[in-house]
């Protein structure tokens, strides 16, 4: 799974063979079938779920132990920025890579990678409504965060540059700003 997981994230789905896989893995080409019978399809669902699932841990990184919701934000899209640095824009997220690919070809793919997603989404609405605001307003931020965050990683790997990662870093502490202003006003 490991060695699935790194060459889809460097290679997406449909890039990545199953013979680079086992050979990457170094094990035998027939050992796939053993662990994984529906073959790179199985492989696939499961290296999207287990490897997206870590990313949740990026919310418990920067989001829960920051002071206030605008510095955790600003270290959440920091933190893209150095990843992309120290990557030479190689690392991105290998969920929106496989996603774009198969989200109208594969179903089981499909339905992994938006089962993902939706786990993004709760744990970065439980933890943005750590911070006072509604449970509708942190699901909206998580879900900025997570579109600009994606959309950032493509044009970052695309341009090789980080403009993109720190607009996007802006953007979404602004409408954090706007849903906090709003809270008040209430």
């Amino acid at each position: 799974m490991a060695a699935g997981a790194e060459l889809f994230r460097r290679n997406g789905y449909t890039g990545t063979g199953l013979k680079q896989i086992v050979t990457e893995a170094s094990a035998p080409f027939g050992s796939l079938y053993h662990f994984f019978p529906g073959g790179k399809e199985q492989l696939g669902e499961e290296v999207i779920r287990a490897s997206g699932l870590a990313y949740i841990q990026l919310f418990d990184l920067f989001i829960a132990p920051a002071p206030d919701l605008i510095s955790g934000i600003e270290a959440f899209f920091a933190a893209g920025i150095a990843t992309l640095e120290a990557t030479d824009y190689v690392e991105g997220c290998p969920i929106a890579t496989v996603a774009l690919e198969v989200a109208s070809t594969n179903e089981p793919l499909r339905k992994a990678t938006a089962d993902v997603f939706t786990a993004w989404i709760d744990a970065g609405t439980e933890k943005f409504g750590k911070f006072g605001i509604s449970e509708a307003a942190a699901r909206t931020l998580t879900i900025t965060a997570v579109n600009n965050l994606e959309g950032a990683f493509v044009l970052c790997r695309s341009l090789r540059d980080t403009e993109a990662m720190a607009v996007a870093g802006a953007a979404t502490v602004d409408v954090a700003r706007r849903l906090l202003q709003e809270r008040t006003q209430l």
